[in-house]
């Protein structure tokens, strides 16, 4: 049997080392925003043949002097391939801008039959109030799982469970958000998607977990201590949650395998986060949320025998 809980040092320490890798990442890559979230152009081609999205991106940003980011996709129903030209900004293109563009990419492929398909303009307080509604419903999903938690296993200390939770949600959290740092990915409506679907897989993980130390508590609650119960009750679950994250990584490793051949940047975006998200959750679930549940627990003990003892 692992003894979590007698490594639990470790475990801490290997998360809060890959924290600060996120923050020191932080600093050197800075954190981009995407235009959902800044505010800018983005202009949209149909194409034929092969364009290079990041050279071209290149030539346009030395062309207006603005930063500018390309991705391509393809419609394989339609047959049709497209670029995707983003200029983050305060300020909206002007037509003479966006005539230089179209320009700039047609010089470069001329053979490519270029056309404007789509044109959005994303104002920076609409981009800013987008981000802020995003964060709102991470911190919204955080309160919900913490009353369910709190509700649903109230019998092993409910505040203790939903609170642990959390804490092992906003590890998560912080993997997900320094992988974009750290592969300098834009946060973008993407950033949103992978954190809530990490979230969801996470605590279902550590839900399973409280169920076993709920029943084994009510089995041998008596003949173990609280370590052995928690270490015994992870150990049980353990081959479920590692099975079902190995079948998720797997899948979605496959999409980012697929994204990479056909160079589908935007899909590419999400399937890298999941990736290490998925393999993030199993962890924290495993070795970050039971441990520091049973630190609580053992902390209540004695403070509840400190005082039992103060009184005598």
């Amino acid at each position: 049997m692992i003894r979590f809980y007698q490594h639990r040092k470790t475990y801490f320490a290997i998360s809060i080392a890959l924290i600060l890798l996120g923050v020191v990442a932080m600093f050197v890559n800075g954190i981009q925003l995407d235009i959902q979230f800044r505010g800018g152009t983005i202009l949209k081609y149909t194409y034929e043949g092969t364009i290079d999205a990041e050279k071209t991106g290149d030539l346009i940003e030395e062309a207006i002097g603005r930063p500018t980011d390309c991705l391509l996709e393809s419609n394989m129903a339609k047959d049709e391939q497209k670029i995707t030209v983003s200029l983050a900004s305060n300020e909206a293109i002007t037509t003479q801008d966006q005539e230089i563009i179209t320009a700039t990419i047609l010089t470069a492929y001329p053979d490519s039959k270029l056309a404007l398909a789509e044109s959005l303009t994303v104002e920076p307080f609409i981009g800013a109030k987008f981000f802020r509604n995003g964060l709102f419903a991470i911190g919204l999903s955080f309160l919900l799982i913490m009353l369910y938690v709190g509700i649903r296993f109230r019998n092993i200390g409910g505040l203790s469970a939903g609170a642990m939770a959390i804490v092992a949600l906003i590890h998560d959290a912080l993997i997900v958000t320094a992988t974009f740092i750290v592969f300098k990915i834009p946060l973008n409506d993407s950033y949103i998607a992978a954190m809530l679907t990490i979230i969801g897989f996470s605590i279902n993980d550590t839900i399973v977990i409280y169920d076993r130390i709920r029943e084994n508590e009510r089995l041998m609650s008596k003949k173990v201590s609280m370590e052995e119960l928690v270490d015994i009750s992870i150990n049980q679950s353990m081959s479920r949650s590692i099975n079902t994250n190995v079948a998720v990584f797997l899948s979605i490793t496959i999409v980012y395998i697929f994204a990479q051949i056909y160079d589908i940047e935007s899909i590419r975006r999400f399937a890298l986060p999941m990736m290490f998200g998925t393999i993030s959750g199993c962890y924290s679930t495993i070795c970050i949320a039971g441990p520091l549940w049973t630190m609580w627990q053992n902390r209540k003990a004695d403070l509840s025998k400190a005082r039992k003892t103060a009184k005598a």
